[in-house]
């Protein structure tokens, strides 16, 4: 019985076809990302960017949501220990979760911790972070630079 095709297709032929038609698609997609540079807004001078540099994000100039209060006591740092209790019942953000047993959860192992010349405030104010995740983290990294004060 013969072949159903009218040719004989040749493998090597199509497979180098494809390498070839995929290699130029890449090609053309960088030179388009390199003709979207533009000049540096702010004081770059020549210095060129490509549209990559403008959706990732830098550590400089991210600005806190919560305002952090002054601490005038040297040794006042939190314990891995204590930031792992904290983050043990974090928030979500579900609809199935509970924010009032959340809120009364995280004040309740805040207030174990006694730091002396540092205020209640400050320890919730910095632990709070630490009890989110998920949507309610987002929410909060979305918020304005020092939307939170107390």
């Amino acid at each position: 019985m013969g072949s159903p095709f009218l040719y004989k297709p040749d493998l090597e032929i199509e497979r180098n076809s494809h390498l070839r038609r995929k290699k130029q698609k890449f090609e053309e997609q960088r030179c388009e990302a390199s003709r979207t540079t533009t000049n540096m807004v702010g004081g770059g001078g020549d210095q060129k960017r490509t549209l990559r540099d403008f959706v990732t994000l830098g550590v400089q100039g991210i600005a806190r949501s919560i305002s952090y209060p002054s601490i005038n006591v040297n040794n006042s740092e939190f314990k891995p220990t204590f930031i792992s209790m904290v983050q043990q019942s974090q928030f979500g953000g579900t609809p199935l979760e509970d924010l009032n047993l959340h809120l009364s959860i995280f004040l309740g192992v805040c207030d174990t911790l006694n730091l002396n010349g540092v205020s209640t405030d400050a320890i919730r104010l910095r632990l709070f972070p630490f009890s989110l995740s998920d949507k309610a983290r987002t929410l909060l990294h979305s918020l304005s630079s020092r939307y939170i004060t107390t």
